[in-house]
């Protein structure tokens, strides 16, 4: 066998034993709870436009935030932003970046390998890649990263509101939403008119609330009962 076809394979076998292999982990399940806001009897103030009762399921995922680039070798950085967690094992927690506007992405160089996962060390506060050969690649020193909790819908959600919508004369408008599976569900959206002068306790969808002041601006109330439970 020729020397420039061993060498390849040397290296690799090099690096691979300099680094170490490590499986990545996704044995991760968050816990989800419901939601009711407000608490009941509470005397609240909200603008117009915003909720005034919301009623769903609620997931808080762990996650780590990178406040600055880190680098792993010459290979990889580590942008600043948001990662979740997929898993965990007894040495390492393993992320992958976040959704949305603050999640994080990690750029590698033109000759390395893919990447599969990012890895955070439980005792050595040291953040990594892991390949798809599953070789581990450590920063060279300690980054800016801190444990966070991410708010997400659950993908079986199903959640309710309602929003304020304003008022004319003695009327106000409520607005009812529904979203199920992250997505809103305009068939069952609702804009419903209340005469305060019949009565200050409005409700809707088994949703009880005392109005107590309300403007063009903004509205204080109570709710008395959430929404009822759904099947």
């Amino acid at each position: 066998m020729k020397l420039q076809n061993l060498l390849p394979s040397a290296v690799a076998l090099l690096c691979f034993s300099l680094v170490g292999c490590v499986t990545p982990k996704n044995n991760y399940r968050p816990e989800s709870k419901s939601i009711s806001f407000p608490e009941l009897n509470q005397t609240i103030t909200v603008n117009i436009g915003d909720e005034m009762v919301k009623q769903g399921i609620y997931t808080e995922l762990d996650g780590i935030r990178v406040a600055n680039p880190v680098n792993a070798s010459w290979a990889y950085t580590l942008e600043t932003g948001d990662y979740v967690k997929k898993g965990e094992d007894r040495a390492r927690e393993f992320y992958m970046p976040a959704t949305g506007a603050n999640g994080g992405q990690v750029s590698k160089a033109a000759l390395a390998d893919p990447w599969q996962s990012v890895t955070y060390h439980k005792t050595k506060d040291l953040i990594g890649v892991v390949t798809i050969f599953n070789v581990h690649v450590d920063s060279k020193g300690k980054g800016e990263v801190t444990r966070v909790k991410l708010p997400t819908l659950a993908h079986n959600s199903f959640q309710q509101t309602l929003i304020y919508s304003g008022r004319i004369g003695d009327r106000i408008t409520l607005g009812y939403r529904e979203f199920s599976n992250n997505m809103a569900r305009p068939a069952y959206n609702n804009d419903v008119e209340y005469d305060l002068n019949e009565s200050r306790i409005v409700g809707y969808k088994g949703a009880r609330v005392e109005i107590i002041e309300a403007t063009n601006q903004e509205i204080t109330y109570k709710v008395m009962s959430n929404f009822l439970p759904t099947n």
